[in-house]
């Protein structure tokens, strides 16, 4: 059974239908096309090219990262979501309407602040998951046991680990250490992130087939998994109200 996704009460009746009909389909690669609506998004990010291509959109891009997630859904369990591709102008000083990728998620495990994540721009395939973003207490459980002398050293095999795969493993790191924390610890530049991702991305300028898509974005996230299951170990979701959840440095 196909899912209803958030914000499909607001999609245009006819291009939810063609989505859906592409979606029950399966996933079939992402063609050259794809890439270039995307390329051509960048180029003209206007209303006007975006209601002229907007079928290519719904089918080639969006549609096909749908199916993608979808079948992925089958084999990694959790809710499937692709998120708007308009932008949230309301405070924005770039007023261009609309993303230039679109992206989604699979994710629901209630004990993980991790979803799995994959995403389509003019620059390919991205698969990446990790935590995103830490708030205040999940900080300060991070930097404890990054400083943990059991627990420190199994993150660092486990993101040597990953980019020895081809991941990157990057995070918001600060210029100086974090208060507490000397500037010789052997562990300081992981004590200076304030989020922890890994992820790879794959070309697309002639297209991604269906064997590659899928390979590139599973092998991604098994690949990340020992970064993910040490975060939910030891850091896991915020238990703060959301109003307090602002990260300090």
């Amino acid at each position: 059974m196909l899912r209803r996704r958030a914000g499909d009460r607001h999609a245009d009746p006819a291009a939810l239908t063609h989505r859906r009909s592409w979606t029950r389909r399966g996933f079939r690669g992402f063609g050259p096309e794809a890439f270039a609506w995307l390329r051509g998004l960048e180029r003209d990010n206007t209303h006007e090219y975006f209601a002229a291509t907007r079928e290519r959109y719904e089918t080639d891009v969006r549609g096909a990262l749908e199916a993608l997630l979808d079948e992925l859904a089958e084999r990694f369990g959790g809710p499937v979501k692709v998120f708007r591709q308009q932008r949230d102008l309301r405070f924005a000083r770039d007023k261009t309407p609309y993303k230039t990728r679109t992206y989604g998620v699979i994710g629901g495990d209630p004990a993980s602040a991790a979803a799995l994540y994959a995403e389509i721009s003019a620059r390919g395939l991205y698969a990446g998951t990790g935590y995103h973003q830490l708030a205040r207490d999940q900080l300060d459980r991070f930097r404890a046991a990054v400083a943990d002398e059991r627990a420190g050293p199994a993150l660092v095999a486990a993101v040597e680990d990953a980019r020895a795969a081809g991941l990157e493993v990057v995070g918001e790191a600060l210029r100086t250490p974090p208060r507490g924390y000397p500037r010789d610890h052997p562990r300081i530049a992981l004590l200076r992130h304030g989020l922890l991702v890994a992820g790879a991305r794959l070309a697309g300028e002639g297209g991604i087939s269906r064997d590659a898509a899928l390979s590139h974005v599973a092998g991604t996230w098994r690949a990340a998994a020992p970064i993910v299951a040490w975060l939910d170990a030891n850091v896991g979701p915020s238990e703060l109200p959301a109003a307090r959840r602002q990260a300090r440095s």
